[in-house]
């Protein structure tokens, strides 16, 4: 099949940025991140690192960086397939990891400021720090995978649709572990507990994918 040959220099850059970033949590906090890599299979990491939270946590901070890189990647990736005429630049590149970050850190300050709010500060915690911990795993999963798409071969949309189901399974199950852990508190407020699910964690993506679709990237 004929390919057209394109420059990746700036893909290039990026993901040794990202690879940059998880090599620093591997080499910082070595243990932690052997622990880290097991995660969906694992309940050590989080019935350990839960307990230690802090508002600001710096190997989730190195993470969080590869996650919004990889994402990035990812969304050129997914621009260069649905959209023909899409060059990445980096002006470009720049775009999207701050609407990325964004999107992401004022969703974590929305959902604080609920916590403080309801007054359910610990739960709150407890239940962002593991739905980051799948996030910040997808975010791992997606160098090896954006690099096998850049440098290997172009995925259909099949793949990238798989790939983003992959995406919705860690994010779901983040979410049930949280709900076992407080299920019974869930169960009470049950009403409130969905319209939680609605209002921040399927209408942000939903609107997400709008702007996306808006501005020419999927």
């Amino acid at each position: 099949m004929y390919r057209i040959v394109v420059s990746n220099e700036l893909f290039t850059v990026l993901i040794l940025l990202g690879l940059i970033f998880v090599a620093l949590s591997k080499l910082l906090y070595t243990k932690r991140f052997s622990n880290f890599i097991f995660l969906p299979g694992n309940s050590k990491y989080l019935l350990i690192h839960t307990r230690e939270q802090k508002f600001f946590d710096k190997f989730d901070a190195l993470l969080f960086l590869n996650l919004i890189i990889s994402l990035t990647l990812f969304l050129a990736i997914c621009a260069r397939i649905y959209n023909t005429a899409f060059e990445f630049s980096i002006p470009i590149a720049l775009k999207l990891m701050v609407a990325v970050s964004s999107f992401f850190l004022i969703k974590v300050l929305i959902e604080r400021l609920l916590g403080s709010l309801f007054e359910i500060d610990e739960i709150m915690n407890g239940y962002l720090f593991q739905k980051t911990s799948y996030k910040n795993y997808f975010g791992l999963l997606l160098v090896p995978i954006n690099a096998l798409f850049i440098y290997t071969f172009t995925p259909d949309k099949f793949i990238i649709i798989t790939v983003v189901a992959v995406f919705i399974v860690l994010s779901t199950i983040g979410l049930l572990v949280s709900f076992k852990t407080h299920q019974n508190t869930v169960k009470r407020n049950m009403f409130y507990f969905i319209l939680y699910l609605c209002a921040l964690e399927i209408a942000p993506y939903i609107v997400l994918f709008k702007l996306l679709q808006l501005n020419g990237v999927i």
